[in-house]
């Protein structure tokens, strides 16, 4: 009890003391009231003496040196249209003191040099306080931003995974175990090979859905049962391209069409999705062609835009960006899907004006159905 009320009076003694200390200094004029009443004091002695007179011209003269220094005392404000005020005063009573004095007055040129230095000081740390506040606003919205395209990011890899790789190492996991009991007279080695294939894919199997729940975890979203879509899926893309805007898309297709692997068709799809995008944003309203090749090897995928081409958006506001500008993560992001399956990608000007985005991804003739 006795702790308690000791800590209880320092603790009040303390408050005291700053409160106190706050009081003061909120009773503190600053030196501004002082320094404008003297300026005040030595106008009127000024006025006196260069007047060398009495009368209307001496009571003239002390009113306008005395208008020219004290509002100074305007200073201890913080208020922008005070500091105003008492510049727009200074300068005026300054000027008409310098006329009556016909020279130059002492008292209200250093008024005028106070004045005006405060005024200028104030502006020019508002400025850079609204400046360091737009700063700090825009670099937490870009930290959100990056934030949540991370999320989304780390949501579509555990979508992808979930849809194509753990569904091929379940097929390997059930290929094992029927192997091993539907082949009769089969070597005890070649069942416990067999064997230890199925296990090594269940454990894989099971370590991945942990990383699948780390990653929607982190994502903050549940995640959606919907399969990945492929290149049947790729005509609802372009209605919906079309649906979105005037511009026109079309669709060519040549050679022999086949079902793909899984993981081709996904990045087909996805490239084509966001070079449709970074021809909506760079090239509004320009004709978009979309091409698959169905070649012997390789599935080629291009997309070709009539719009303004590369380059042209630093000085015209259009145009798809290089790789470090905005739209470098789009076309980065493009070649990183084409990578992922043993493809390359090429983007550039097109043949005959506009850009191109054209993709070759393997596919074997032996890969397809």
């Amino acid at each position: 009890m006795i702790g308690v009320g000791r800590s209880g009076i320092v603790g009040r003694s303390g408050m005291g003391r700053r409160g106190r200390g706050a009081e003061r200094g909120a009773r503190w004029p600053g030196p501004w009231p002082a320094a404008g009443v003297c300026l005040a004091l030595a106008g009127t002695a000024e006025a006196a003496l260069r007047t060398g007179g009495s009368g209307a011209a001496l009571s003239l003269a002390i009113v306008v040196d005395v208008c020219a220094a004290l509002p100074l005392v305007l200073l201890r404000d913080r208020v922008r249209d005070r500091v105003t005020a008492a510049a727009v005063t200074v300068t005026a009573a300054g000027a008409a003191a310098c006329v009556m004095h016909r020279g130059v007055a002492v008292t209200a040129v250093v008024a005028f040099v106070a004045v005006w230095s405060v005024y200028v000081r104030r502006r020019t740390r508002r400025r850079r306080a609204a400046a360091a506040a737009r700063d700090a606003s825009r670099r937490a919205f870009e930290n959100t931003l990056l934030e949540h395209t991370a999320r989304g990011e780390r949501a579509r890899i555990a979508r992808e995974l979930h849809d194509v790789v753990a569904h091929h190492i379940s097929m390997i996991s059930v290929q094992a175990e029927t192997a091993r009991l539907a082949v009769p007279g089969m070597p005890d080695e070649g069942a416990e090979r067999l064997l230890a294939i199925g296990d090594t894919a269940r454990t894989a199997l099971t370590e991945m859905r942990r990383l699948l729940g780390v990653l929607r975890e982190d994502a903050g979203a549940e995640p959606t049962r919907r399969p990945q879509p492929g290149l049947q899926q790729l005509l609802d893309l372009l209605d919906e391209t079309r649906a979105s805007g005037p511009a026109s898309v079309r669709l060519r297709v040549r050679g022999a069409v086949a079902a793909l692997e899984p993981g081709v068709e996904l990045a087909a799809y996805r490239i084509v999705q966001e070079a449709l995008t970074n021809a909506r944003r760079h090239a509004p309203g320009a004709a978009v062609d979309v091409e698959l090749d169905y070649a012997p090897e390789a599935l080629r995928v291009s997309v070709r835009d009539n719009g303004p081409g590369p380059g042209d958006d630093a000085e015209t506001g259009t145009g798809h960006g290089g790789e470090a500008g905005v739209a470098g993560h789009g076309l980065l992001g493009m070649r990183e899907r084409a990578a992922a399956v043993g493809g390359a990608l090429r983007t550039g000007p097109g043949p005959v004006g506009g850009f191109l985005v054209e993709a070759t991804l393997p596919a074997p003739e032996g890969d397809r159905s």
